[in-house]
């Protein structure tokens, strides 16, 4: 051993090694922390993106200054959203009043139903059983927790959303000097393709999302179910969470439609069925075509592994994350791969 370096007792040793396995404990439990905040601030990008992207618009069709353009695109935005609950208020309103009063009996007639097979009543046994309530408690604590709460979190996306709506340039100005100077081009070029993807996807998730409303609303009302209004919003708005959302979706329309007889749930379930279907496989592949392409898989991959570490935000936002993380890998890795 060479003469200046240091030599540590065996005590000393494990104190190092205690400190340095602390050190990334705290480095983890900091990441776990700082992602929930992450997420909160990609939810506000895309909050951003939506407004920048209707300011575009207007810009491009009328010609007008870009400032008057953004002013225009979130005001007539939330004027639109006022004017909608303000005419539609009403009605939702009524209708979400009496879906939660007939809800609990409509359980209660579902239960009654699957009871009836000897099948049935395993299932309701096991669904019912300490172990399993006690389970779901905990999974749905997880899932629906928030990092400030719902409304803290509407309140500090909106709040950042606005910020990067009025200026986005600076935010990204601020992450390009964090790059050293030999990657600053490639920096800016692939936080412009990023932003270019993330613009396609929630272009195409918001007519999606207005398609299925529509059609199941149609739907809903040729079949003669009550609260129709309502459940057609639910499904539009849930079709913003892959794979999950619809499903949380049909539940209670299937609950409702069983009132009616197990025919018209049956319909109703088939609707649902056939409805995702055509989203899944025909609106979203045209709309999207020129998008990275997300396979299904890994995004319940990335909802199932986000969604215990970060609530409900990871699985609205997994799809998202996923579309930057792929064009990152593609502009970064798999590019310079076969360039060089």
């Amino acid at each position: 051993m060479p003469s200046g370096e240091k030599q540590y007792s065996f005590v000393q040793k494990i104190w190092i090694a205690g400190g340095i396995l602390a050190l990334i404990t705290i480095l983890l439990l900091l990441i776990k922390a700082t992602f929930s905040v992450l997420l909160l601030v990609l939810a506000a990008v895309m909050v951003a993106t939506f407004f920048r992207g209707v300011s575009g618009f207007l810009h491009r069709k009328t010609g007008w200054n870009n400032k008057l353009c953004l002013t225009l695109s979130v005001a007539s935005t939330f004027v639109l959203l006022g004017l909608f609950f303000w005419l539609m208020g009403a009605k939702v309103q009524e209708q979400m009043v009496k879906l939660s009063e007939i809800l609990p009996s409509t359980i209660q007639n579902a239960r009654s139903r699957i009871n009836q097979s000897p099948m049935g009543q395993k299932i309701l046994q096991q669904a019912s059983s300490p172990e399993t309530m006690d389970k779901a408690k905990g999974l749905l604590s997880t899932i629906f927790s928030s990092t400030f709460g719902i409304l803290g979190d509407m309140y500090v996306i909106l709040f950042i959303g606005i910020f990067f709506t009025v200026s986005p340039f600076q935010y990204k100005s601020g992450i390009v000097k964090l790059v050293p100077e030999a990657g600053k081009d490639k920096a800016n070029d692939v936080l412009n393709k990023v932003g270019a993807n993330l613009k396609k996807w929630l272009k195409g998730k918001l007519f999606a999302m207005l398609v299925v409303a529509v059609l199941t609303g149609i739907g809903l009302a040729v079949i003669g179910v009550p609260m129709w209004l309502v459940l057609a919003l639910i499904a539009g708005l849930l079709n913003f969470i892959p794979n999950f959302g619809p499903l949380i979706a049909m539940v209670p329309a299937v609950l409702i439609a069983l009132m009616q007889g197990p025919a018209t749930a049956g319909m109703v379930a088939g609707l649902y069925i056939l409805v995702q279907v055509l989203e899944s496989n025909f609106i979203t592949p045209v709309v999207q075509k020129k998008l990275v392409q997300v396979p299904p898989a890994l995004i319940i991959i990335a909802q199932v592994l986000i969604a215990p570490l970060t609530g409900v935000w990871g699985i609205i936002l997994a799809t998202p994350l996923l579309v930057i993380v792929m064009v990152l890998v593609k502009q970064l890795y798999i590019n310079r791969k076969y360039v060089g």
